[in-house]
């Protein structure tokens, strides 16, 4: 019976048995097992992948040669321009390669630590409360996440986010039993460093840190109250001490902010990285035209609440996202009467609120948004189904927890059904196996209350392994096949997928390389501006022609180019300008030297303008400048959402004042001759 107490700082009431203090014997052998095969899960063949995101890597590059540019997050390092993120990622990939080269297992490896390290703190946090059977599931879930094994193979800014709000997570668990200010406060600052890495994604999990503290925190209203202002205090400090730098510091002695159109971290902060990643109003942007201009439907997909279970997005993380949403509520309704200090309770509303905020941002957010966001919903994912099917198999002695776990089982070989469905044509047998054997397992559920303990144990086990076996073997299918370029998603190929599970934008299968779903964009006349509906190119650029890189996919130089542009590189400041970040990073990612990316990511941030571009040229700071280049939007059938044309004015002064000449298919211009 839960003993009635009062706020006079009494620790939390554990409805469930507590972790026993002494391990047991399987325990260690187990967990050492579960991060050994997540290790090999992200680890194997990890430089398949090669740069991976080359936008990503070029800054990581830029950030080992200079300390200018990794403080800043420059994406080359000469610090013209800093990535569109706040650099949180890149300090750690840019130390690494410091101390290990610039290559591509330097930059992956640290991502694959961070997932393993990631699934250990689910483990930890759940563990604590609710025993080692439901941390190892947990922690089991989140391992074999589909988008998390893409994403913990590659070096997108997410692996770092997912595993500082995992661990603030695990600081909120602490800080809720005993009203520990300290472990509050640090939850607070690990949120803050969370943002350190991308931006405002890390604060969807605030709603939740902060509401299951109020509610559950074993200290007076006033005193949580305190806290919760001391740790959001802890927030803005270590989030925001970078802003504030960066915003104090000299305009003129610092690289321009990308993604902003008036060179400000703040823009960046609330416009194309913040709101507007909800209202679609991101300037300098590339926007999906749906129908009748609309986003519904169109490039980033249809918004709405059942979004992260469409074709582009369920096969991603929503695997066991049906029975976590269950178990949520069978979680609260078993805690319904309970004391306010219940943990049962307190996890539901942690782990229950980190998955509804952010899995409803997700869904309604109508500017850009990418499948490989949903890595977020993992953690969260991964503890209610551990939590919550330990506490209803704990009560399997009522009919009502056996129906709860025969229905949690099924609605996940039943989703897997579907999901397994939509590749049809991929491992065949997959489908059929899962869900009969579920239907079997589900039936023995029912039952378990006169099974013997052995039997019953063996039953459960079985049952978790079918759950698993659909999201497991998207999992392996995903860290044996390379991903490349702005765009990876997890699992095979999917039908009615936008941009086809599976591959990277630009990698093989993906959008602009062979076999794409988007197919390669053309390049062409300086710049390589190819106008999608709507647009039209500047003046004296034409799109015929070759060239190398776009929006999507970075530039891939062979060696007769490479050389050219290494041509006393050491006479330069910048051996090469192209318009666009990727297709800029492949040049500089191959020649080891600084190469210009005008407009940005985007080709539309005004940095530099045309007469600063001129200013350069003229002092023989630029040797090259490359065609092939994207400038607007890069997606056929999108639109720039406003911006500059700095970077396509650029394009067409080039075109009209100097030489040009073809190396293997691609345009170059000596921005030296006739000086």
């Amino acid at each position: 019976m839960t003993t009635v107490l009062t706020d006079a700082l009494p620790p939390m009431v554990a409805t469930e048995p507590a972790a026993p203090s002494r391990r047991a014997s399987w325990e260690r052998p187990a967990l050492l097992g579960l991060l050994a095969a997540t290790a090999v899960l992200y680890l194997w063949d990890l430089g398949a992948s090669g740069w991976a995101n080359s936008y990503y890597a070029a800054a990581a590059q830029a950030g080992a040669s200079s300390w200018k540019a990794w403080f800043f997050g420059s994406f080359d390092s000469a610090n013209l321009i800093t990535v569109d993120k706040t650099p949180g990622s890149l300090w750690v990939m840019g130390l690494s390669a410091r101390l290990f080269g610039v290559n591509a297992w330097s930059l992956l490896v640290p991502q694959a630590l961070m997932g393993v390290a990631t699934v250990g703190v689910v483990h930890a946090a759940v563990r604590r409360w609710f025993g080692p059977a439901a941390g190892l599931l947990a922690g089991a879930t989140v391992a074999l996440t589909p988008v998390a094994t893409l994403m913990f193979r590659f070096d997108n800014p997410d692996a770092l986010l997912v595993l500082l709000l995992t661990l603030g997570a695990y600081a909120m668990v602490r800080a809720l039993e005993h009203a520990s200010t300290r472990w509050l406060v640090l939850a607070g600052a690990l949120v803050g460093f969370g943002f350190l890495a991308k931006m405002l994604q890390a604060f969807l999990v605030v709603p939740a840190f902060a509401l299951v503290y109020l509610v559950a925190a074993p200290t007076p209203l006033r005193r949580r109250l305190g806290q919760l202002l001391a740790a959001g205090v802890a927030l803005v400090v270590a989030g925001g001490w970078w802003v504030a730098a960066v915003e104090l510091w000299p305009a003129a002695s610092r690289p321009y902010i990308g993604g902003s159109q008036s060179n400000s971290v703040l823009e960046l902060l609330f416009g194309y990285n913040g709101l507007g990643r909800l209202t679609g109003e991101e300037v300098g942007s590339v926007t999906g035209a749906g129908p009748a201009g609309g986003n519904a439907g169109g490039m980033w997909g249809e918004t709405g609440l059942t979004r992260l279970f469409d074709a582009q997005y369920g096969g991603q993380a929503s695997w066991l996202l049906p029975a976590a949403l269950l178990l949520l509520v069978v979680l609260l309704a078993v805690s319904a009467r309970a004391s306010r200090l219940d943990r049962t309770r307190a996890a539901a509303l942690l782990w229950g609120g980190w998955l509804l905020v952010t899995g409803l941002v997700i869904s309604l957010s109508q500017g850009i948004i990418h499948t490989y966001y949903t890595v977020a919903l993992a953690p969260a994912i991964g503890a209610l189904v551990g939590i919550g099917s330990t506490v209803v198999w704990r009560r399997r002695e009522q009919a009502w927890a056996r129906v709860a776990l025969a229905s949690t089982l099924l609605a996940a070989v039943g989703w897997a059904w579907v999901l397994l469905g939509r590749s049809a044509d991929w491992q065949p047998w997959l489908r059929p196996a899962v869900l009969g054997t579920g239907l079997v397992l589900a039936a023995g559920l029912l039952v378990s209350n006169v099974l013997g303990r052995r039997v019953a144990v063996m039953l459960a086990g079985a049952a978790a392994v079918v759950a698993l076996a659909g999201s497991a073997a998207y999992s392996v299918q995903t860290a044996s096949t390379p991903h490349t370029g702005a765009l990876p998603s997890a699992g095979p190929a999917v039908a009615g997928a936008g941009f086809g599970p599976g591959r990277g934008a630009g990698g093989p299968g993906g959008a602009g390389g062979p076999g794409g779903t988007l197919g390669a964009v053309p390049g062409g006349a300086p710049g390589g501006f190819a106008p999608p509906t709507g647009l039209t190119p500047p003046a004296g650029v034409t799109t015929a022609g070759g060239g190398a890189g776009g929006l999507l996919d970075a530039s891939a130089p062979d060696a007769a180019l490479t050389a050219l542009l290494t041509q006393d590189a050491d006479r330069y400041t910048w051996i090469a300008a192209t318009v666009g970040a990727n297709s800029a990073a492949g040049y500089q990612l191959a020649a080891e030297a600084p190469v210009m990316a005008l407009g940005g990511f985007n080709g539309s941030d005004p940095s530099p303008t045309l007469e600063q571009f001129q200013t350069y040229v003229a002092a023989g700071r630029v040797h090259w400048f490359i065609g092939g280049g994207m400038g607007g939007s890069g997606f056929p059938g999108g639109v720039q959402n406003g911006g500059s044309s700095a970077s396509q004015q650029i394009a067409t002064w080039v075109a009209a004042t100097f030489p040009s000449q073809t190396v293997d298919g691609v345009t170059v211009y000596d921005l030296t001759a006739g000086r």
